[in-house]
């Protein structure tokens, strides 16, 4: 059995879970001429080289010799094709009429003064710089320890700490980028958007600059809260030793959880929700299962009115000329093309290209280079319009399907991700005990056999679509309701487990 994306493919992927032998028939007649595993490609007929090798309906790559039909096309097999040049995109040219409007999905979440509404209820401790890391970890184990008990109605303690603060050009173009990530972070909706900061004293992102008090005040800092006042940052080189640093962090601490314990969930509609969208160790199934379920996920949500991120920019980068027809307006869809060439240019700088993206196990999962992952990457946007581009870090205030681009490396994704969103989808092939701890992750697999090996780490199986047992509406479907009850409380398997990646903001700038 094979799956054969767009008629015009002349290459499919194994389904068989153990893969396929020489001789076997496959539909149509094809014979096996060797053993190729699962998630690998098939030639469909004699490819000459030199000619297009085609899934999803568009060229991946060129066969550098003759491949007769039945054979496994393996990565070895296939030149990668150029970048498609940015300068001739069309630009709105096939703008998705509006889906109808989905009324009456709510969930029960937190609203905060400022507008935006969790859907956990956290105390988090925001850092300035990773010196005061390992006082803060301490502080929090004591804060979960000595107070947490106490006030019920609290999720959980956050230390939101990073390696970054110091040491760094800190005037560099490249630092608006972390900076920026840091503080919409640390006004998190998870977080009621009331952050407790910790501060080293000499660094150089002091609090003052994270908040912008030395610029124009961005818009998502609340103009009532005295941020920068003593009940809000404490400075560890005003303190006399270590004991009083912890003393001062669980003071401050426990009056914020007396006032954290008496917010309580509200019915909210799904509108409320930002979802953002992520893969991690993707496979050839990726394109197919898990990525065009989370996709009509994401028509849903928008549907609903909710924002929904994508992100990624090397895993959206060969599938580009997809998206900018579906751009709102011409200059959504030169937003997307400037943060594709700004990260072709910051790959140059650096000596690499969008090819340095795969990994092993994306290529033992099936997938050949980034072009074939790309394409399949960007099914989880879904069919709506592109309403707006979001550069790294910026805060996303616009509603349905955005772009915020990010790093495709898991970690920085998701820390660039955070800026915005109140929950996270992150789909899988391989596998990944990947979470992040201001917000839920649902985890989705695009193997039903991944899901029977990590029952206790995938949320939901898309793999059943490749098998027939479900289809892309019905897991998306089951996706959408799933995302609700997990923003109204239902615990996810990386909440369950207490999983939590290290924040990692993308820091393109120098180092000092």
């Amino acid at each position: 059995m094979y799956i054969r994306v767009n008629p015009r493919d002349n290459v499919a992927i194994v389904v068989e879970s153990d893969g396929v032998a020489p001789g076997a028939t496959e539909a149509g007649g094809l014979v096996v001429r060797e053993r190729i595993p699962q998630g690998h490609k098939i030639a469909l007929r004699k490819l000459a080289a030199g000619e297009p090798i085609l899934r999803y309906g568009e060229v991946i790559g060129y066969a550098n010799r003759d491949i007769l039909g039945g054979h496994w096309v393996r990565e070895e097999l296939i030149d990668m094709p150029a970048a498609r040049p940015l300068d001739q995109l069309p630009l709105a040219t096939a703008v998705p009429a509006a889906l109808p409007p989905l009324e009456g999905y709510t969930f029960e979440g937190y609203a905060n003064p400022d507008g935006s509404v969790g859907t956990r209820n956290l105390l988090g401790i925001g850092t300035t710089v990773q010196c005061v890391a390992p006082t803060v970890d301490y502080a929090v184990r004591r804060i979960e320890t000595e107070l947490l008990p106490r006030f019920p109605n609290v999720d959980g303690v956050v230390a939101i700490t990073h390696n970054y603060g110091c040491g760094v050009a800190i005037d560099a173009p490249g630092a608006a980028i972390p900076i920026r990530t840091l503080r919409h972070i640390a006004l998190h909706a998870n977080l009621a958007a009331d952050p407790l900061m910790v501060s080293l004293g000499c660094e150089k992102l002091q609090p003052a600059r994270l908040f912008g008090a030395s610029e124009p005040s961005p818009a998502s800092l609340p103009q009532s809260l005295p941020i920068l006042d003593g009940s809000n940052v404490i400075r560890l080189q005003d303190e006399r030793g270590f004991a009083e640093m912890v003393a001062a962090i669980l003071s401050a601490a426990e009056k914020r959880l007396a006032r954290l314990n008496q917010r309580r969930r509200t019915t909210r509609p799904a509108s409320d929700l930002v979802v953002g969208l992520q893969c991690g160790g993707s496979d050839a199934f990726s394109g197919v299962t898990a990525n065009p379920a989370v996709g009509f996920a994401a028509d849903l949500l928008v549907r609903a009115g909710a924002s929904v991120l994508f992100s990624e920019v090397t895993e959206v980068r060969d599938a580009v000329h997809l998206l900018t027809p579906r751009a709102a307006t011409p200059d959504v869809g030169r937003a997307l093309i400037r943060e594709m060439r700004w990260y072709d240019e910051y790959l140059a700088r650096g000596g690499a290209d969008r090819s340095a993206n795969t990994t092993p196990g994306n290529k033992r999962g099936g997938l050949a280079n980034i072009v074939e992952k790309a394409l399949g990457s960007v099914a989880k946007a879904g069919t709506t319009a592109l309403r707006a581009v979001a550069s790294h870090g910026e805060k996303v205030t616009s509603k349905g399907l955005v772009f915020a681009a990010t790093p495709a490396s898991d970690f920085i994704c998701g820390t660039g991700q955070l800026a915005s969103m109140n929950l996270h989808v992150f789909t899988t092939g391989e596998g990944s005990p990947y979470g992040l701890a201001l917000v839920p992750v649902v985890k989705v697999s695009s193997r039903t056999a991944l899901a029977e090996k990590w029952p206790d780490l995938i949320d939901l199986d898309a793999g059943r679509i490749a098998t027939g047992q479900a289809t892309i509406e019905e897991v998306g479907w089951e996706l959408f309701r799933f995302i609700l009850a997990v923003s109204s409380g239902r615990q996810t398997w990386a909440e369950h487990w207490g999983l939590a990646n290290a924040m990692a903001p993308f820091n393109p700038g120098p180092v000092t």
